[in-house]
């Protein structure tokens, strides 16, 4: 029986935590709290207007974007800076300037780690591979959790930002496995291996380049990666994770995507957007990302 998928879309609000939160947004821009640092990046999406002009003038850094695509330069109001430190619940992390308009982990994606954490909570450690790992943040969430990880990723810089996350959050001796690999060639070889999976979470760019040049074009590879993820999943497999970030695609696809991987499955899938949203009884949200569970 294939897997009940949801008739309703969920939009899944990531509120402020101790070290972030969503201060205001309009005209294009969104004013954040990281630490103590106020920072203003462009979004699109904020079409209304700022509830409090002024603040966005006062914030320590603001990022100037040089085109439309994500690359630009930071503006600091006092001394530039390079790094910070974060942390969510048990994790900790560094934040940094990079010249793509990100600070090297998406807020907006503490939604998917509180539904990691709790997922991950109701098993006896778990093996759970994150592809497209980044800088670490989900892996270490599952493993503060009580998973043993393995930690996917092409870019050599940010797998060692994420064992930096590791050494800083004290989860160093923690059963975690660190790979710069091509996502698509590490997932084959698994399935070649037989090996098995209780979790797999996927966050994939829209375009990206494997650490020997392999392209990653979204449309074209998720499909096949979604597919040979799901081969992945042991019989006692409790789920699996997409999460997109592009203008083209929609929470529903990525259902039906997630559907087609797991028709020899039952269980549930879930589906919708990942949002940011302001604190008080009239916050606003942005919808940031597109999102599909499935769960056993």
């Amino acid at each position: 029986m294939p897997p009940v998928l949801s008739p309703s879309p969920e939009t899944v609000l990531t509120r402020a935590w101790p070290d972030y939160a969503l201060l205001d947004s309009g005209g294009g821009r969104k004013l954040e709290r990281y630490g103590r640092h106020t920072v203003v990046r462009p979004e699109p999406q904020c079409w209304w207007g700022p509830r409090d002009p002024a603040a966005f003038d006062q914030a320590d850094a603001v990022f100037d974007p040089d085109d439309e695509d994500e690359a630009g330069r930071w503006r600091f109001s006092g001394r530039p800076l390079e790094t910070f430190p974060l942390g969510w619940r048990d994790v900790r992390f560094t934040g940094r300037f990079t010249p793509f308009r990100h600070l090297a982990f998406f807020p907006e994606q503490a939604a998917n780690w509180d539904w990691l954490d709790g997922r991950v909570r109701r098993l006896k450690r778990p093996r759970v591979l994150n592809l497209f790992g980044y800088t670490g943040v989900a892996s270490l969430a599952c493993a503060a959790a009580g998973a043993e990880v393995t930690h996917v990723d092409a870019s050599k810089k940010s797998v060692a930002w994420a064992r930096e996350n590791a050494e800083l959050s004290g989860l160093s001796e923690r059963p975690i496995r660190w790979i710069v690999d091509d996502a698509r060639k590490y997932v084959a070889r698994e399935v070649r291996r037989g090996s098995r999976y209780q979790g797999i979470i996927l966050d994939p760019p829209k375009y990206g380049r494997g650490p020997t040049g392999e392209v990653w074009r979204l449309f074209e590879d998720l499909p096949g990666l979604l597919k040979d993820c799901a081969a992945l999943l042991a019989d006692d497999a409790d789920f699996l994770l997409v999460n997109a970030y592009a203008a083209r695609i929609s929470g529903l696809s990525l259902a039906h995507l997630m559907g087609e991987a797991t028709k020899d499955r039952s269980g549930r899938i879930d589906w919708g957007e990942l949002a940011l949203s302001e604190d008080g009884s009239d916050a606003r949200a942005i919808g940031l990302s597109f999102f599909a569970r499935w769960t056993a």
